[in-house]
């Protein structure tokens, strides 16, 4: 039975090819694999639908061994912060507010027209006094699981993320603690499938810089390399992101940011009972063959997470 997914566009299938070693004979034998892995892990109960572990290898550029540690981190993540990472509603009142803000969005059309996906954080939306950066994160965390599924050009090309602090408050920056951050640098980098190929800040504010530069060592070199901080200067952003490719309300052409709130709005209608099924999707450490995990020790703050054993 040939693999359920989406047919990519011919330009897409070329960079999957060139670029993440991609081979569409070989993509059932790969996700055949990939199932069978699962199979054999006694503390592991994954998805297993071919749309969504074709994430993982396209994320990892066709290596198993490393979409088997990603898939493995991710599960184990979730599991040990669920706070964080699992989402299992969309429904609840609070989720619904942050989302209608508009603080966080992803824009309808990719870079460049067929390059990566763009999403903009806007922080000052999201007041300190009325939600915490985990109830935040919760919204982040349920988009980019439904950009799994859909968005082929996010897991071809990966994702441009634009911070927008216009409004935001020191307040906002130090809700973010270093063991908080820590946590969320691991997941994006070793456990999230899209791959982060440039994120810019823009409107800094005071102190930024300080807070910058704690948390910018816990990332590794690679994603240090693709950080930009453009102040208040727009014309730094749109040499990277031409203003076309911004949202109307930056003055650019990408979308009206009440339209995608709306369509989103409908999209979590959608995926409730995907989120719901999120509960069952596990790890369960006492199961896991070998060393048990030493979470203590996995996050200090000069420490990363350590190799799981998933072999």
């Amino acid at each position: 039975m040939p693999p359920q997914i989406r047919a990519l566009t011919p330009e897409l299938q070329q960079t999957a090819n060139e670029q993440l070693h991609e081979v569409p004979d070989r993509l059932e034998a790969d996700l055949e694999a990939f199932k069978t892995w699962i199979k054999q892990q006694p503390h592991l109960n994954s998805r297993t639908d071919d749309q969504f572990l074709v994430a993982f290898l396209r994320g990892c550029k066709f290596s198993l061994e490393r979409a088997k540690s990603k898939l493995d981190k991710y599960y184990t993540l979730r599991t040990k912060y669920p706070d964080h990472f699992n989402v299992t509603t969309t429904r609840g009142p609070k989720f619904r507010e942050i989302h209608q803000t508009g603080a966080l969005v992803y824009l309808p059309t990719p870079l460049n027209g067929n390059g990566p996906r763009i999403a903009i954080w806007r922080m000052g939306l999201c007041p300190v006094e009325k939600y915490n950066i985990l109830e935040c994160m919760q919204v982040a965390q349920a988009m980019q699981e439904i950009t799994i599924l859909e968005d082929d050009y996010a897991n071809v090309n990966g994702i441009v993320f634009i911070m927008d602090m216009k409004g935001a408050t020191a307040a906002h920056m130090f809700q973010m603690t270093p063991s908080m951050a820590k946590k969320f640098t691991v997941f994006s980098e070793e456990a999230l499938p899209l791959r982060p190929k440039a994120q810019h800040f823009i409107n800094t504010i005071t102190g930024f810089e300080q807070v910058f530069n704690i948390f910018k060592p816990m990332m590794s070199k690679k994603m240090q390399g693709r950080l930009f901080v453009h102040g208040s200067k727009m014309g730094l952003l749109t040499e990277q992101v031409p203003l076309q490719y911004l949202s109307k309300n930056y003055g650019g052409e990408n979308g009206a940011i009440e339209d995608i709130v709306a369509a989103w709005e409908k999209k979590f209608d959608e995926y409730e009972d995907f989120f719901q099924a999120n509960a069952t999707y596990r790890t369960d450490e006492s199961l896991r063959p070998g060393n048990p995990i030493d979470f203590e020790g996995l996050f200090g703050i000069e420490g990363s997470f350590r190799k799981l054993n998933v072999d």
